[in-house]
Formats: structure tokens, sequence, C-alpha cells
């Protein structure tokens, strides 16, 4: 059985470098991936009218 795991976990080696080689190809083609927008730090106006 031993055989069968180490099978397993090269065809998980592989599917990650998969993985990792579909993201590079799809973030040349269509640029990196949308990232959020940082949110906006609130900032304190004194508004008072003297």
């Amino acid at each position: 059985m031993r055989l069968g795991a180490t099978w397993l976990m090269d065809i998980g080696k592989i599917l990650e470098k998969l993985k990792n080689w579909v993201n590079r190809v799809l973030d040349s083609l269509l640029g990196p991936s949308a990232q959020p927008e940082p949110e906006a730090i609130p900032i304190p106006v004194n508004d008072r009218r003297r």
C-alpha cells in the first residue's frame, strides 16, 4: 500500500504545479486577480463655524 500513497502524493504535487501554472497563464492574459480596495480611513474634521 506504500506505493499507492507515494503515487497519490506525486499526483498531488503535479496538480499543485498545474494549478500554479494555470494561475500564472491567466494572470498574464487577463491581468492579476482583482484585489479589494482598501477601506477608507475616516479623517475627523473640525467643521464648527466661529
